[in-house]
Formats: structure tokens, C-alpha cells, sequence
């Protein structure tokens, strides 16, 4: 009976502080909301060696459907890997945070199926304690406020269309893959810089939901970066952080 306890004591203190589990460098965290008895599953990235005097950029990364649940871990299956590269660990310091959506919620609470939706006037309750999760993080760590940058795919592009558009002020950049967004938002988004990412063949998230994005922040001055796979179907996400040449162009992004 000692034993058990003991053991469940570990499990408690592990999900509490934090824990690097093996095959990863993001510890596992819980975030309690100070506003509710609401609570987050996610992982953070730290960079390799944290000095207190250096601001660092922090990253948002938003996964898709498939990825919700309770294990907080199947959020890093496709693409928050390429922070915790070695080579990237060295080349871009960074903080990530990489929240897990529960079962049964969104991001943003629209249907992806739709040809066009209109933004809900308030956040998905996972989005509103995810931005008090980065509040956080911000008053714990030396975060550049100048350099927070949301990338999301599919559900999460969805989210990231949505961070960008109802926290203008808080996003220096963003990078939506295989998402959609309501296109009357592109005036408020039309000065952030935004790579976004589709495949043409795409049978799940119709890609004309981000062409319209990107001819209406165009239409309203912006000038946004668009890459469109030919013959790729959903899973765009595999080409968008399979180049390098997008975490090269996120971390140039500042205010």
C-alpha cells in the first residue's frame, strides 16, 4: 500500500512541475486557471540554456482533431517536433507552448466543413485558458512580447486564423495550415505577417477556405506569404514544417 502511494505521489509531482519524458524535450504540464477551477494539459518547450538577462520569443502551437484527448502528448504527432531538433535547438532558442484541446471541444467552435463561417464573438474555453496560460508564462520567464508567434494545423489552423484575429496586439506572426478563418477579419490582421500553408487536393478542409483568407488580407492592403501544395491532400502540415525555410521566416518576424 506504502508503495502505491509513493508511486501516485510521483505521478502527481511529475504532472505538477513538469517532466521530460523519453524521446522528447517538452515537459508535461497542467495549467489551472486562476479564473475557474478550469484546467489545460501542455507541453512546454524551454530553450537549451535559459538565461534570465535574454528575452526569448515564445511559439504557440495549436494541433489538430485528431490530436485531443487527456494524454497530453499525442499533440506533438505532427509538427511541434521540428522545435526540439537539435539543429533548431541551437539556431532558434525559443520557448513553445503546445496545449492539448479535450475531447470534444475546438479551438474555434465553427464547422470546418463549412464553405465560410463568421468568428463566435467569444474564445473557445480551451483558447481563453490558453491565454492565460501564456500570461503565465510571461510573468515567469523573459519572454519578448515582441515575438510570440501562433502556428497551427487543420483544427489548429483554424485556431491560429482565429488567435491572430481576436488578439491582434498580443501576435507578432502566424503561419495557419490547413485552416480556414472569417474572411471580414482580415482588415484587423491585414499588418501581421502570415505564411500560410494548403494543399490543393485537400478533401477535408476545402483549400479555396484559405485562398479567400489570403485575397481578402490582400484586398485590405496586407501582404500575406501563401504556399499551395499541388496533388497534396490534408496533411499539407508534412510540407509546411518539413521546410526549413518556415522557422527561418518566423523568427525574423517582430513587431
Amino acid at each position: 500500500m506504502k508503495f502505491n502511494i509513493l508511486i501516485l505521489l510521483v505521478v502527481v509531482i511529475l504532472l505538477l512541475f513538469g517532466c521530460k519524458e523519453k524521446g522528447t524535450r517538452y515537459e508535461s504540464h497542467i495549467f489551472n486557471s486562476n479564473k475557474n477551477e478550469k484546467t489545460l494539459l501542455y507541453r512546454f518547450l524551454k530553450p537549451l540554456k535559459y538565461r534570465k538577462n535574454i528575452e526569448y520569443p515564445l511559439v504557440i502551437f495549436l494541433h489538430g482533431a485528431g490530436e485531443r484527448g487527456e494524454d497530453n502528448m499525442k499533440q506533438l504527432m505532427h509538427g511541434a517536433k521540428i522545435f526540439e531538433t537539435k539543429e533548431n535547438l541551437k539556431k532558434y532558442p525559443t520557448f513553445v507552448i503546445a496545449p492539448q484541446c479535450p475531447k470534444g471541444q475546438r479551438w474555434v467552435e465553427v464547422d470546418w466543413s463549412l464553405e465560410k463561417h463568421s468568428m463566435p464573438e467569444n474564445p473557445s474555453e480551451p483558447v481563453a485558458l490558453l491565454m492565460e496560460l501564456i500570461e503565465s508564462v510571461e510573468n515567469q520567464y523573459n519572454i519578448d512580447k515582441d515575438r510570440i508567434y501562433v502556428t497551427g494545423l487543420s483544427m489548429g489552423g483554424f485556431g491560429t486564423w482565429d488567435l491572430l484575429a481576436r488578439y491582434p496586439d498580443v501576435f507578432s506572426a502566424g503561419a495557419p495550415v490547413c485552416g480556414g478563418a472569417d474572411v471580414t477579419t482580415a482588415k484587423i490582421i491585414k499588418d501581421i505577417p502570415i505564411w500560410a500553408f494548403h494543399g490543393s487536393i485537400d478533401k477535408t478542409v476545402n483549400p479555396q477556405r484559405t485562398r479567400d483568407m489570403i485575397n481578402a488580407i490582400i484586398d485590405a492592403g496586407g501582404n500575406p506569404k501563401f504556399t499551395e501544395y499541388d496533388s497534396v491532400a490534408h496533411n499539407s502540415w508534412d510540407n509546411a514544417y518539413g521546410d526549413p525555410k518556415l522557422l527561418e521566416w518566423m523568427f525574423k518576424q517582430g513587431k
